[in-house]
């Protein structure tokens, strides 16, 4: 691993009083990069800018942000995805806040998450959070395109995954390829699984499926001591949410 502020303390040292001072400046400078959490050189420049180290959860939310933005809209999926996210975390109302302009820091795409993965790599539990939450946010309107497939996949590498286990990790979270239903009338039984009517306002519809999608999100039963078969249940019941979703918007129109 990199620490620029020992290898700037070392040379800078060992400038002034050769080896005794090298020795002397790396110390220091070890100190320095770990009070500013510095492990690489695009850090320093953050750091020069202004910008301050991203925390964990900070990270999460850009990776979420810049995905929600890498087609070009962040749609109101995205948003309530990444609100669910922050529930399912159980977040204080700071943490939330730093979520919050962390999600939407994500959006501009400046920042230079590669050292942040790298360093994240040391924490497989942590790295496989961060990518089921990155392909959560991916389905989050019905549909991951090649954009989002793409920084999942080269993040996933960042991190240590291969190419065959981020995409067994994101089937857990692909809308099913089949209608709503079986039987016919996909409109009508989208309608009825989010509980509302042909005639119902964008808002109405837009509440109902928040609404299910609280209550029905796998990582809120998981986090409430579920069974597996019970969490399975809940991701097939968000799919479906999902799909339902996805339709009644297409075909009304709206965002």
């Amino acid at each position: 691993m990199l620490w620029p502020g020992t290898l700037i303390g070392a040379g800078a040292g060992y400038a002034i009083a050769s080896i005794p001072g090298a020795l002397l400046g790396a110390l220091l400078g070890q100190a320095l990069d770990r009070r500013l959490q510095l492990q690489s050189w695009a850090q320093v420049r953050e750091r020069l800018g202004g910008r301050p180290a991203l925390r964990n959860d900070e990270l999460l939310f850009v990776l979420l942000g810049r995905l929600a933005k890498s087609n070009g809209q962040v749609v109101e999926g995205h948003i309530q995805q990444a609100r669910q996210e922050m529930r399912a975390l159980d977040m204080s109302e700071p943490a939330r806040r730093r979520a919050i302009a962390a999600f939407n820091r994500g959006k501009s795409g400046s920042d230079r998450v590669r050292t942040y993965l790298r360093v994240l790599k040391a924490q497989p539990h942590a790295a496989e959070g961060v990518l089921r939450a990155c392909w959560r946010m991916a389905w989050a309107d019905g549909k991951a395109d090649n954009a989002e497939r793409d920084l999942i996949d080269l993040w996933g590498k960042w991190l240590g995954w291969t190419p065959q286990q981020l995409q067994a990790l994101a089937s857990d979270y692909a809308p099913e390829r089949k209608p709503v239903a079986n039987r016919g009338g996909a409109y009508q039984d989208a309608l009825r699984i989010l509980g509302v009517t042909a005639t119902s306002e964008p808002s109405v519809i837009k509440r109902a499926y928040r609404r299910l999608l609280s209550r029905h999100h796998p990582d809120k039963i998981a986090g409430s001591g579920a069974s597996p078969a019970q969490v399975r249940e809940a991701t097939e019941r968000t799919r479906e949410l999902h799909n339902a979703y996805a339709l009644i918007r297409e075909r009304r129109d709206f965002r």
